[in-house]
């Protein structure tokens, strides 16, 4: 080879390797823009989950409470047997007592809570989770307790199920 076909390749391999780097970063660059609108949509689906949960289970405001209610039914339900259900509505399983309930999901603590996430207490005093709630927000919670109360909203912060807080649990 003479020096000016060497002069001619070398520019060559430097404008396709020029053209190599920067189609490269052109398609990390995208790939980079594509990753992030997923993850803003991962947290809008658990807001939007957490709504239709919600949703749901207002539609059963004032439905009496009732201790061991049998799961699946709607003419009475208890804390567990209720958000099982509302959960299920939703296609998400979870077990059937408040207890097994605490231990699905990510636990949050009680200042980071979002809508969404089951809140749990021991309203006995004896150590043992014996209530959930669904938190929607606002301070607010979604649960049935109490014969003559059924299906309700409650304010969380000072209440019986504040005192009593044990863990919250995030499942969505």
């Amino acid at each position: 080879m003479n020096s000016t076909t060497t002069k001619r390749t070398g520019k060559g391999i430097a404008k396709k390797l020029a053209a190599l780097t920067l189609g490269m970063t052109i398609a990390f660059t995208g790939a980079a823009m594509t990753i992030a609108p997923q993850t803003t949509h991962a947290a809008t689906s658990s807001s939007t989950l957490a709504k239709k949960i919600t949703a749901t289970g207002e539609k059963y405001m004032g439905v009496p409470y009732k201790f061991g209610a049998k799961a699946g039914i709607t003419s009475a339900f208890d804390c567990s047997s209720f958000i099982q259900y509302i959960f299920k509505k939703n296609g998400i399983s979870l077990p059937r007592s408040s207890k097994q309930q605490s231990k699905v999901g990510v636990k949050v603590s009680k200042s980071n809570l979002k809508a969404g996430d089951l809140v749990f207490s021991d309203t006995n005093g004896d150590g043992v989770i014996n209530h959930v709630s669904l938190y929607i927000g606002n301070g607010k919670l979604l649960h049935t307790y109490r014969v003559g109360i059924g299906v309700t909203i409650s304010t969380f912060k000072g209440s019986t199920w504040d005192r009593k807080f044990v863990t919250a649990r995030r499942v969505l």
